[in-house]
C-alpha cells in the first residue's frame, strides 16, 4: 500500500483540492472555442456583466457558468456517493450504479424520449428541456424504492440483499431500455445514445434548478454519517455495539445516493469511474477515515469531471467529444493500475 498522508497534513491536501479545483474552473470558464480573458471573467462574475459585449456575456453567462457548475456539482456528488457506497459495503469495488439508480435513470431517460421530449418540446422549449432529466431522475429514485423493499429480511435492510436486488434491477431496466430503444425513431436513438455517453453540452440554468434540490440534501445529508461509517469499517454487529442505526444508516445512505446520483445522471447522462476511482485514489492517499474521505472524493471528483469536460470540449474544436468517453479514457487504465496494486498488496483478499 502507499504511504498514507499524516493527520496533520490532511487539511492541508482538502486546501489543496480547493485551490486545484478553483484554477480548473477559471481554465473551464476561459478556454474553448472563443477564449474570454481574465477581465471579462472578473466583470461577468463580480455583477458587471453588462460592461461587457454581449456575445461574451451570452458564452460566459448562458454557456460556460452553467455547464461549469454542472461538472462541479456531478463530479462532487459522483465521488461522495462513490466513498459512502464503498463504505457501505465495505467493498472497494461498489458503486453507485450497484443499487439500480442508473439503470432506473436510463429506463426513465428512453421513455421521455420516446414518448414525451418531442411532444412537449412542440408545446413548449422549457418543458422539452425539462423532460428528460426529470424522467431520468424519477426512474433512479422508482429503482432505488424497490431495491430497498426488495432488500428488507425480517424488518432489517440485508446488504447482500440489496447488491442482489440492485442486479436484477439493473437488468431488468436495461431489457425496458432495449425494448423501447427497439421501436424508437433513428433520431431517437441518437438522442439516446448521446445521452448514454455523458454530455454537459445540454446543460441549462433550468435543468440545473432541477437537480440542485436532491443533489444539496445528498450533500448535506452523507457527510453527516461519517463517523457511522468508521465504525461499520469494523463490520455490522461490531458497529450495532457502537451505538449505529444500522439501519437508519443504510436508508439514509441509500436514498441519498438514488436523489444524488440519480440528480447528476438526468443532466450528465452516463458519467462512468468517476464514482469507482476517485474515492480509491484518495483512501490510498488519506486512508479510510470517512471524516477526510468524503469531502476529499468530492473535491476530487469535481475537479476531474471539470477537467475532463474542458478537455472533451477543446481537444478536437469546434467538435466535442462526450464527456464519459473521456473519463471512461482516463479512468480505466488507473483502474485496472488500482487492481494490479490490489492484487500486488492482497487487497481484495
Amino acid at each position: 500500500m502507499s504511504a498514507l498522508l499524516r493527520p496533520r497534513h490532511r487539511s492541508a491536501l482538502v486546501l489543496a483540492l480547493c485551490a486545484v479545483l478553483l484554477l480548473v474552473f477559471a481554465a473551464a470558464l476561459a478556454l474553448g472555442a472563443a477564449r474570454l480573458p481574465l477581465d471579462t471573467l472578473w466583470l461577468g462574475l463580480t455583477g458587471r456583466a453588462d460592461r461587457l459585449p454581449p456575445l461574451d456575456q451570452t458564452v460566459l453567462l448562458s454557456i460556460r457558468l452553467p455547464r461549469a457548475l454542472a461538472a462541479v456539482l456531478v463530479g462532487a456528488v459522483l465521488g461522495l456517493c462513490g466513498a459512502a457506497m464503498q463504505g457501505l459495503f465495505r467493498n472497494p469495488l461498489a458503486d453507485p450504479g450497484l443499487i439500480g439508480v442508473t439503470g432506473g435513470a436510463a429506463f426513465g431517460a428512453v421513455l421521455a424520449v420516446k414518448f414525451a421530449a418531442t411532444a412537449l418540446a412542440s408545446v413548449s422549449i422549457f418543458l422539452g428541456q425539462l423532460v428528460l432529466p426529470a424522467c431520468a431522475l424519477a426512474g433512479a429514485l422508482l429503482a432505488t424504492a424497490v431495491m430497498h423493499r426488495a432488500s428488507i429480511l425480517e424488518g432489517r435492510v440485508v446488504v447482500a440483499l440489496m447488491l442482489l436486488a440492485g442486479v436484477g434491477i439493473n437488468a431488468l431496466a436495461g431489457a425496458g431500455t432495449g425494448l423501447v430503444l427497439f421501436f424508437a425513431a433513428d433520431d431517437q436513438l441518437r438522442q439516446f445514445t448521446f445521452w448514454t455517453l455523458g454530455s454537459l453540452a445540454q446543460v441549462s440554468w433550468a435543468k440545473l434548478g432541477v437537480a440542485l434540490p436532491f443533489v444539496l440534501p445528498a450533500a448535506i445529508l452523507v457527510p453527516l454519517h461519517a463517523r457511522a461509517l468508521n465504525a461499520l469499517l469494523l463490520g455490522e454487529a461490531e458497529a450495532g455495539h457502537l451505538g449505529v442505526d444500522l439501519a437508519r444508516l443504510k436508508r439514509h445512505l441509500v436514498f441519498a445516493t438514488a436523489a444524488g446520483v440519480g440528480a447528476a445522471v438526468s443532466i450528465a447522462g452516463g458519467i462512468g469511474f468517476v464514482g469507482l476511482v476517485v474515492p480509491h485514489l484518495v483512501r490510498q492517499t488519506i486512508g479510510p477515515d470517512h471524516r477526510w474521505l468524503l469531502p476529499a472524493s468530492a473535491l476530487l471528483g469535481a475537479t476531474l469531471l471539470l477537467a475532463a469536460d474542458l478537455l472533451a470540449r477543446t481537444i478536437a474544436v469546434p467538435a466535442e467529444l462526450p464527456v464519459g468517453v473521456v473519463t471512461a479514457a482516463l479512468g480505466a487504465p488507473v483502474f485496472f493500475n488500482l487492481l494490479r496494486r490490489g492484487r500486488r498488496d492482497r487487497v481484495f483478499s
